[in-house]
């Protein structure tokens, strides 16, 4: 086993709370952890702390908040803690070249895709969204670019037809702390291996919206498909139908044409809905102000809103 590496962590949501998780078992120490500031939340509004900020409290770690590396103050907090490397998972906050170099072996970052296919705030959800095959979890010296640094050490995933951004994210944090501990154990044995990322390759994930979850009819049936798994759990791709807003779940695509937006059909089966090209059979929806239901328990209530023959897709 190598010498135990002084870690300084920086994380936000669950998905880094997994691998700081992860670290506090190991035989490394985590001296410190930084997160993002509380925000406000739920319907009250009241402050929440970050699912990392709550676990490294329960294991009194120090935690620090600033809301960024602008300030000489933040900078010199930092280098105080003497750190041998920082480990950054989706912690939301850029990092200057100053913090960067702090620590002995630099910033490691934990990546949500096999770069450099997809830098940037969504990748897990844009490989689903192209209809990637495999994705996983890259291991990168950070620099100052967006997801630009070398790669230390990939693991690799295959998509299924069937993964949602939720499902694909649980495996990811799954795959994620074991593939950092095995780096950590390379940089402080000194094997490591940097390999340049091809930019010729990269693409960049946006984030998703809102208005890119409403279902436009007009595209191929895969895409739509794909678009539905990808915004599981959010945004959560949607249509109106007869003015009322629904969300779709789950769907599969069907060999059938017709016009784009109308109503092949609607029985206990699902409703058929045609697309650009085939069509889409809609076996999970959810009108507004109700719970996920299955295509019989919709038409049981709502048969009035895809009748056959009519069109969706319009408020």
């Amino acid at each position: 086993m190598t010498t135990p590496l002084r870690i300084v962590f920086a994380g936000t949501p669950d998905f880094a709370a997994r691998h700081l998780a992860a670290l506090i078992d190991s035989h490394h120490d985590v001296i410190a952890v930084y997160s993002q500031p509380d925000r406000p939340a739920g319907r009250g509004k009241k402050l929440k702390a970050s699912e990392v900020k709550e676990l490294a409290l329960e294991h009194n770690i120090p935690v620090y908040q600033p809301e960024n590396f602008k300030s000489d103050e933040a900078k010199a907090e930092l280098a105080a803690l003497n750190a041998d490397v920082m480990v950054v998972v989706a912690y939301g906050l850029l990092l200057p070249k100053a913090v960067l170099d702090m620590p002995k072996f630099g910033c490691l970052n934990v990546h949500g895709s096999i770069l450099p296919r997809w830098r940037g705030a969504a990748p897990i959800q844009r490989s689903i969204w192209a209809g990637d095959a495999e994705t996983g979890v890259t291991i990168m010296q950070m620099d100052v670019g967006l997801d630009t640094g070398d790669m230390l050490h990939i693991v690799t995933c295959p998509i299924e037809s069937t993964d949602t951004s939720a499902s694909l994210y649980e495996k990811l944090a799954q795959t994620g702390p074991s593939a950092l501990l095995e780096t950590l154990e390379q940089v402080a044995s000194g094997t490591t291996h940097p390999v340049k990322q091809d930019d010729t390759q990269a693409n960049y994930a946006k984030k998703l919206s809102k208005e890119e979850a409403q279902i436009d009819w007009t595209m191929s049936a895969e895409q739509i498909e794909r678009n539905i798994r990808a915004f599981n759990p959010w945004p959560v791709a949607f249509t109106h139908m007869q003015n009322h807003a629904v969300k779709i779940w789950q769907a599969e695509v069907v060999a059938r044409s017709g016009e784009a937006g109308k109503v092949l059909s609607a029985d206990k089966s699902g409703v058929v809905i045609a697309t650009g090209d085939k069509a889409l059979r809609i076996t999970l929806l959810q009108p507004e102000g109700k719970k996920p239901m299955s295509a019989q328990d919709f038409l049981n209530g709502r048969a009035d809103w895809v009748a056959v023959g009519s069109s969706v897709g319009h408020a």
